[in-house]
């Protein structure tokens, strides 16, 4: 059982690691995350994250809880908590940063939301083809 965990674990730090260096090589490039290569890359990793049943429920990567990782790693929390303190704007990196975590949210949320109402529309389809 162990294996399994760490297994599962490792896999979704991957995702995160993944993930992170997608949104970090699209800043440095002045890109935004919508076009590709970056939008293919997150959504393959978004496919191989759902597959192993990080989308839903309390998994760790819900678009919450993604972004609460990767929000984590980057100090924006204390970033936004000193900068509410001390009455100043967010110093510009920081605010990059979180529009890099709005935009792959958004994203994350489109996906989720497509995936788990794909039946939904694909059935309909294939019931009309057939008739």
């Amino acid at each position: 059982m162990h294996d399994q965990t760490s297994v599962q674990s490792s896999l979704a730090e991957g995702i995160v690691n993944r993930i992170e260096d997608i949104l970090l090589e699209s800043d440095g490039a002045g890109k935004p995350l919508e076009i590709e290569p970056y939008r293919g890359q997150l959504f393959e990793l978004f496919v191989t994250a759902d597959g192993a049943g990080y989308t839903e429920g309390d998994s760790d990567l819900t678009a919450d809880g993604l972004c609460r990782i990767l929000a984590a790693r980057w100090g924006l929390a204390d970033a936004t908590q000193e900068s509410y303190t001390q009455q100043k704007k967010l110093p510009p990196e920081h605010l990059a940063k979180m529009r890099l975590l709005w935009s792959l949210m958004r994203m994350w949320m489109e996906w989720i939301y497509a995936w788990q109402r794909w039946n939904e529309f694909h059935r309909g389809k294939s019931q009309h083809s057939s008739e």
